[in-house]
């Protein structure tokens, strides 16, 4: 008899080859890519934000962020909605540790992601919260989250 690890192995396994696997995983990849897009541009434009001057520079600036705080918010939806739904399918890839790993990462960038929000929101009623340095350094924050995740999805270490 298999021991529940090794069972939740080969249910995983068995599970990962079928076709409706490949398209959750499919469209989860391409929702996550939407997400990631929008989360390293977004700190990009508050940078702009932050060193506009104008006030028609502020504007469109405004204008922008929250179109893409929008796109980005429904890209990390469908992603995690995705994400959700391939560990439904297959609940013996909670076994594995580095799922969990990942699954923590991914709390960490919805939290990043609302973040985001507040400062967005902040700069749009007028405060520069933080200086155009600041920014730029927040916007490298998905970039390692990133790393890290892919890591632990193709290595699974």
């Amino acid at each position: 008899m298999l021991s529940e690890e090794a069972a939740n192995l080969v249910l995983a396994l068995a599970l990962r080859f079928t076709p409706a696997m490949a398209w959750l995983k499919a469209f989860h990849v391409v929702f996550v890519v939407t997400w990631f897009a929008g989360l390293f541009y977004l700190p990009r434009l508050f940078v702009y934000h932050v060193i506009t001057a104008d006030a028609a520079g502020r504007a469109r600036l405004e204008l922008m962020e929250r179109r893409l705080f929008a796109m980005m918010t429904l890209g990390g939806a469908l992603a995690v909605l995705l994400g959700v739904s391939l560990v439904v399918a297959a609940p013996g890839y909670l076994a594995f540790g580095w799922l969990r790993a990942k699954l923590v990462l991914v709390a960490a960038l919805v939290g990043y992601h609302a973040w985001c929000y507040r400062l967005m929101r902040a700069l749009a009623a007028g405060g520069a919260v933080h200086s155009q340095r600041w920014y730029r350094f927040f916007n490298e924050l998905p970039g390692l989250l990133l790393i890290a995740i892919v890591v632990l999805a193709v290595v699974k270490p």
